[in-house]
């Protein structure tokens, strides 16, 4: 509440010490778009998200031009506008011998969207995780990232029951991505059930992701993040599961598991431009 106090009454000193004249429709316009032209990257992006998800929730995905208007924000971010150089400590690794460290900032979140940050040092790895009922978008700030993703299989049996030999469950999912990126590059996106949903990101050299989830994941909600292992298709055999040979290369099994031993992500405080809640 003071902040908003101590803005008004400086706009209120700085337009009456304005000569007569300047105090017009014309002058008022300029001040706007002047405005407007000094908005953060952040600012700007925060703004479209909440117009962006209003009206969404989980496995609701926004509409076609609303997702062209929040992939054309992010694809205009830099590293610069969220406070990221690639020589911060954030992305070295400073013992070869761990798996290095994974760093997140936390921008802003809310039940509609979050937004923030992942930070690897070369060979850092995001494991193989889902995203249920979300719309998500990612830009590669910086560096060389290798991606893979996956969607579930839906138009065959696809589900492998355990048994004495093969347990836990196994379900079938195609590969979408699996390829390196290199920034800058078009922000990726990813739907409830199409695009990708499940992804892994290697970090090839070092390299910045921002991420806007609608909505974020939420416990209380059923929407949790699940981690899977993957394996070829071709180290089962499944009744009823016929794929062309020359195909098979394009489909794994993955399998639900626990939270991944030497996966370590450290919050730190996000220093970019602050969001104006409004």
């Amino acid at each position: 509440m003071g902040i908003g106090r101590n803005l008004s009454d400086k706009q209120r000193r700085e337009l009456c010490e304005l000569p007569e004249e300047t105090n017009t429709n014309s002058k008022s316009r300029k001040n706007r778009r002047h405005r407007q032209r000094k908005m953060s990257q952040v600012q700007r992006l925060f703004q479209t998200c909440k117009q962006v998800f209003a009206s969404t929730g989980p496995g609701v995905i926004p509409s076609p031009d609303d997702i062209e208007k929040l992939r054309s924000v992010l694809a205009g971010i830099k590293p610069e506008d969220v406070g990221l150089k690639p020589d911060m400590p954030y992305f070295t690794n400073s013992n070869a011998r761990r798996k290095p460290k994974i760093t997140y900032m936390h921008i802003y979140e809310c039940e509609k969207f979050s937004m923030g940050i992942f930070c690897l040092p070369p060979s850092g790895v995001i494991p193989l995780h889902n995203h249920p009922g979300m719309t998500v978008f990612s830009k590669l700030l910086f560096g060389t990232m290798h991606i893979k993703s996956y969607d579930w299989v839906v138009d065959m049996p696809t589900i492998m029951q355990p048994s004495e030999t093969q347990t836990p469950e196994k379900r079938l999912a195609k590969i979408k991505v699996d390829a390196d990126f290199t920034a800058p590059c078009d922000p990726s996106i990813l739907y409830p059930a199409d695009g990708g949903n499940m992804h892994c990101f290697t970090a090839v050299t070092a390299c910045a992701v921002l991420d806007v989830l609608g909505p974020p994941y939420s416990d209380p909600d059923g929407r949790h993040c699940t981690y899977y292992n993957n394996f070829p298709f071709s180290n089962f055999s499944v009744d009823g599961i016929s794929i062309p040979e020359e195909e098979r290369t394009a489909y794994e099994w993955l399998e639900d598991k626990e939270n991944p031993e030497n996966f370590q992500v450290v919050g730190k405080l996000y220093s970019g431009p602050k969001i104006v809640e409004n």
